[in-house]
């Protein structure tokens, strides 16, 4: 039986494994196949599919989107995407810009409320040219010892609501949709479960979304426990979308989660991909 991994973070978001660690950590674990999904951002690709092809594993090129749904954070995956496609290059673009100027606007208020040395220039020349994220800010702030732990950089400064704290602007999921489908690709909504909605809310989500092109529901995940993934399954069904699984490996940053295996248990077959390619 050969395995995958369809959710999987680098260096070019908030992972710790650059994309040639990535596809060597994925060939040293067995795995057949991973996508990578950075968040809103296809600049680790290249690299990747190079690794890939050395390493002798299979690459599924993808991104993770953050998007608004009536005022909740819910994330759509897309793979096999060909980021190319010049719409969506061109919005892909627009995301960097306005993510950088969150950034600025994110380290000068470090520097003018709480007094602490930053500047994206450090976070820069601590982190090479990893698409900065709230985990490299509150990376660096444990790294130079302003808190102790990420977790209470996040807790105090920058996570939602705090002082420091600034929204990012994020785009609408029917338009992430249209947007990975005009890439070629295979548009998924992405750990279902951790949106904790009811059920009832939790269905009319996914139909909405299926309006809007939606092809999958991330059912195998590795936070799902008891009988989450079979719910899943079930509405999957009910729906009349297809079935994707991943880990959300982001290295050191979630070190409970290990590429293809999750917590431990996770094992995504390679049909998987198969059917969803179909």
């Amino acid at each position: 039986m050969k395995y995958i991994d369809l959710h999987v973070h680098s260096t070019c978001s908030d992972g710790t494994f650059t994309p040639t660690e990535l596809a060597e950590y994925a060939a040293q674990k067995g795995l057949a196949a991973f996508a990578l999904t950075d968040h809103d951002t296809t600049e680790g690709l290249s690299e990747a599919s190079l690794a890939a092809e050395q390493n002798g594993v299979e690459l599924v090129r993808g991104i993770e989107f953050s998007t608004d749904y009536q005022g909740r954070d819910i994330h759509i995956l897309g793979l096999d995407i060909q980021p190319e496609q010049a719409d969506f290059a061109d919005k892909i673009r627009s995301f960097q810009k306005s993510r950088d100027a969150r950034n600025e606007e994110m380290a000068e208020r470090l520097r003018t409320r709480e007094g602490f040395n930053i500047s994206l220039e450090k976070l820069r020349e601590a982190y090479g040219d990893a698409v900065l994220t709230r985990s490299h800010f509150g990376r660096w702030l444990f790294e130079k010892g302003y808190v102790k732990s990420i977790k209470e950089a996040f807790a105090l400064y920058i996570g939602d609501g705090c002082p420091c704290f600034v929204p990012r602007r994020r785009t609408d999921p029917r338009e992430a949709i249209r947007l990975i489908l005009a890439a070629g690709g295979i548009p998924i909504l992405a750990h279902p479960l951790l949106y904790h909605l009811p059920e009832e809310k939790l269905e009319a989500l996914a139909a909405d979304l299926k309006e809007a092109g939606l092809m999958g529901l991330e059912a195998i995940y590795s936070s799902n426990t008891g009988m989450d993934e079979s719910s899943m399954r079930r509405l999957a069904r009910k729906l009349n979308l297809k079935i994707s699984g991943g880990s959300d490996f982001h290295g050191k940053n979630k070190p409970l989660l290990d590429l293809g295996s999750g917590k431990g248990n996770l094992k995504i077959p390679y049909e998987i991909l198969e059917q969803l390619r179909s």
